[in-house]
């Protein structure tokens, strides 16, 4: 038997992710990384695992718990639970933790600035501001009589008040996202991804199940967090566009070669799109002949690009994941438990 501590790990990252973690993996350590795995497989890598690794979702039930006697640790990357067996972890004596992924938390929080910014036309509105132009009115010192409000005769400026926020691919970032959103009111979050969440987590988190053309035809916000699959590139195009309501906004920080850039940038010209906002691209570096970069040059199109760093940088980067397998190693007790 190996001297090493096992970890399965499930994911659904890409091998270069993969690779990334297991890099960051604690000395001592196998990782065996497991990628939409059969039910056969996890069951068989269970036998001898210490550590169970689950990102995203995924149900992990009594008889895969059961298939793990050394297990000492179940961890979910993420803070959704809902599909984890904590009785049966519970009962077997097994601690199940969740563990927030910073990045994902940045991701959200970058997109409710794209909301915002694009929901305030943030691009216009500053370029307005500096150019400090000739205005039809006087400049006056302001006091708490005088002042001069909207001076620049600004129309459509709105917020996320009472509007319909659409959130396409809804993994952890989603999560964090529908989160954050209550305090700004939203009329309706509706929310999509191939597996349906449980009615206990939908609740709790304030959201409403759609299908996706549902979401792109009722939403004023339409969120992608989508991620790259041969079923989802460039699968919001032309035809995804002229179906959203008019004015209604798109912001962006899934994978970027799920978005046709040049029917979205149509859209926005054309007038049928009130803006958006990018993070992530077909093509990165982006190209200077991007028809977004184009339009984006224009502050009344009310475009936003950001250059891939929703993100953020995060000290620790992915060895943060393995918190909670170091401590449990060192005989510490690990952090975030649910049971």
């Amino acid at each position: 038997m190996s001297d090493l501590h096992k970890v399965a790990f499930l994911t659904e990252r890409s091998p270069h992710h993969q690779e990334a973690a297991r890099a960051a993996a604690p000395a001592g350590v196998e990782v065996v990384m497991l990628r939409r795995p059969p039910r056969e497989r996890v069951l068989a890598e269970l036998a001898d695992a210490e550590f169970l690794m689950s990102e995203r979702s995924g149900e992990i039930d009594a008889a895969l718990i059961a298939a793990g006697p050394r297990l000492r640790l179940i961890q979910r990357l993420g803070s959704l639970a809902y599909d984890i067996d904590l009785a049966a972890a519970q009962a077997a004596g097994v601690p199940v933790c969740t563990w927030p992924i910073i990045g994902s938390i940045m991701v959200a929080e970058h997109m409710l600035m794209q909301m915002l910014a694009l929901a305030k036309r943030l691009p216009e509105v500053s370029a307005i501001t500096q150019a400090a132009g000739d205005w039809d009115r006087p400049s006056r010192r302001t006091d708490e009589n005088i002042f001069a409000y909207n001076w620049s005769g600004r129309t459509n400026i709105g917020g996320i008040y009472r509007q319909t926020v659409g959130i396409l691919g809804f993994g952890e970032s989603g999560a964090e996202l529908a989160r954050r959103l209550p305090p700004f009111a939203p009329a309706r979050v509706l929310y999509h991804k191939r597996r349906r969440l449980s009615a206990s987590a939908e609740t709790a988190l304030g959201i409403t199940y759609a299908a996706p053309e549902a979401i792109v035809a009722e939403c004023d916000f339409l969120c992608v967090l989508l991620p790259y699959s041969p079923e989802t590139d460039r699968s919001l195009n032309a035809a995804t566009f002229a179906a959203m309501r008019r004015g209604a906004f798109v912001v962006a920080c899934g994978s970027g070669s799920v978005i046709d850039e040049a029917a979205l940038a149509g859209a926005i010209r054309q007038g049928h799109l009130g803006g958006a906002a990018l993070d992530t691209f077909e093509w990165e570096p982006l190209r200077p002949d991007n028809p977004l970069v184009m339009l984006a040059r224009e502050p009344a199109a009310n475009v936003l690009l950001t250059p891939h760093t929703a993100a953020a940088t995060i000290p620790g980067g992915r060895a943060l994941e393995w918190t909670n397998v170091r401590r449990v190693l060192a005989g510490e007790p690990p952090l975030h438990r649910v049971v």
